[in-house]
């Protein structure tokens, strides 16, 4: 019996986090990106499901972080296909690239998150004692959206190195970057980041102790979203191999803009 598709429209926002205009965005942006194709791209051989019930198949997948033996029944078909139709679709529901060198006057913000990971081929122990890697995510400052996500690099390297090796470094040349304490040296080098003590520990000016504050103020809002991006339970705990990490990080964060401009 299958319990759950998008025909079943009521069961959207409990599953998926999304409202179901949200979710219909999101299966016409994966159709435009070539996700209505057959499997494998093999004439004669149809998906077993329909694109918008493959596209909740992987929302679900990610928002709930069941298995995908625990996926299949729900949907009324076998592990192997939810592996495929995962592997197929992750790639096309994720943020598109940046492509063009921002403006000065746009501001972003970056921070890194660690998302633990089974896979120890990219991961390492980090400061929460798992596996896990360190991800980098640059928001709008104005708008709250994500802009883009670096590639994960091992959790035990610090923000600043993560930055540049990641590929987010590259994702906010031209703007104006605000970060925390971390990222800093030379090369996070243009990256606004909040006034530290000398090491005779004296105080702060008056004027830099309200730069700080402002600073803090503006760089909260990607806790905030980080916060919002966690609700999708795999970035608590990817099974995902290779790029499964990256595809899923990349996808909530698309996901997120949706559910944030509609």
């Amino acid at each position: 019996m299958v319990v759950l598709s998008a025909s079943r429209t009521e069961l959207i926002p409990v599953f998926t986090g999304l409202s179901e205009r949200q979710f219909r965005r999101l299966v016409a942006t994966v159709a435009r990106r070539g996700g209505d194709l057959v499997a494998d791209g093999r004439p004669g051989r149809p998906w077993c499901l329909p694109l918008a019930d493959r596209v909740l198949l992987v929302a679900v997948y990610y928002r709930t972080n069941l298995t995908m033996r625990q996926v299949a029944p729900l949907f009324g078909i076998r592990q192997a296909a939810v592996h495929r139709i995962i592997d197929r679709l992750a790639p096309l529901l994720t943020l598109s690239p940046v492509t063009r060198r921002h403006s000065p006057e746009r501001v972003l913000i970056v921070d890194g998150t660690l998302v633990p990971v089974r896979d120890q081929s990219i991961s390492a122990r980090s400061k929460n004692y798992r596996y896990s890697v360190n991800v980098q995510v640059v928001i709008d400052a104005d708008t709250h959206l994500v802009v883009a996500a670096g590639d994960p690099v091992a959790g035990n390297r610090n923000d600043c190195t993560a930055y540049q090796d990641s590929g987010a470094a590259w994702a906010t040349r031209g703007a104006t970057v605000i970060a925390d304490g971390a990222y800093r040296g030379p090369r996070c080098a243009g990256v606004v980041i909040p006034h530290r003590r000398n090491r005779d520990k004296t105080p702060l000016p008056d004027w830099k102790e309200d730069h700080n504050r402002s600073h803090r103020h503006v760089r909260a809002r990607i806790e905030h979203v980080f916060a919002r991006m966690k609700n999708w339970k795999i970035l608590r705990d990817c099974r995902r191999r290779g790029t499964g990490a990256a595809h899923a990080v990349r996808g909530i964060a698309f996901m997120h803009n949706l559910a944030t401009t509609i």
